[in-house]
């Protein structure tokens, strides 16, 4: 599933190549990817500017000049991609939004969405979720305090939505490899100097996963060499059985609350 800084890496691109243009077609081919009629969609979508887009958490928002915004959650398996009909890949599209002879192809989005609010209703649809990790007013003491009362583990504090925006799985697993923590630690045992780590190591991880596009390997464009090069990158996540870049130690999986969870035995304490 696209988290933080695959999202963030979509956001980056689709300004560069959407950002302040026309819709010029619409077309909705599972209407249980979004929220109103087709109808309603079409018309109050097509011929629209796209004036700038966001994210926040794992959600991407498309602010249209008319005032209504768009609101994209790929979920598991959902991605996009930008292109002419001849490069598409070749893979079932629920949702496209043209632009002239280019296209914005939603693909997979078989729990993923493409909703449509106005401004108040998105606002009120996100109100739930956590700070941003990477937001410049998230600083060492408001991690602290945010952390003071908590009790569960590393591994399911982190991907919890209402506690911070847009850790998952993956980088829930790479940020606890980078502070030598094993992700069963419980947060109300780790001592002021772990506590401190833990936090630089989110701000590390994801700023070092948007750097090299995410781990999702799969190309926005035609041409595309960034998106998904962290893929190669990753310390734990997905590397059961390999060797520890850091001390050797054979990668394990196992399930931490349901959820499959990478770690090494070796340094992670």
């Amino acid at each position: 599933m696209p988290e933080l800084p695959e999202m963030e890496t979509y956001k980056t691109l689709l300004n560069q190549k959407v950002g302040g243009k026309t819709l010029t077609g619409v077309s909705i081919n599972r209407e249980k990817s979004i929220n109103v009629s087709p109808a309603d969609f079409v018309n109050i979508v097509q011929n629209e500017r796209i004036e700038v887009i966001e994210r926040r958490a794992k959600h991407l928002l498309f602010h249209l000049k008319n005032g209504h915004v768009l609101l994209v959650h790929l979920m598991l398996g959902g991605r996009m991609f930008y292109g002419t009909e001849q490069e598409k890949p070749d893979r079932t599209v629920q949702i496209q939004l043209s632009f002239g002879n280019q296209h914005l192809y939603f693909i997979g989005l078989r729990l993923g969405y493409l909703h449509l609010f106005s401004e108040a209703e998105v606002k009120q649809e996100l109100t739930d979720l956590g700070p941003e990790p990477l937001d410049a007013n998230f600083t060492l003491d408001s991690f602290l305090d945010l952390v003071k009362n908590r009790r569960g583990k590393i591994k399911t504090t982190l991907v919890n939505q209402e506690f911070l925006s847009g850790i998952g799985n993956c980088y829930s697993d790479e940020i606890a490899w980078h502070a030598q923590l094993l992700p069963k630690r419980k947060m109300n045992e780790l001592n002021d100097n772990e506590k401190v780590q833990l936090y630089q190591s989110i701000r590390f991880i994801l700023q070092q996963a948007i750097q090299y596009g995410g781990y999702m390997d799969q190309p926005f464009f035609k041409g595309d060499t960034k998106t998904g090069t962290y893929d190669n990158k990753k310390y734990v996540y997905g590397r059961a059985g390999e060797a520890c870049k850091r001390c050797g130690t054979s990668i394990v999986k196992e399930e931490i609350s349901s959820r499959k969870t990478f770690y090494c035995k070796g340094c992670q304490t």
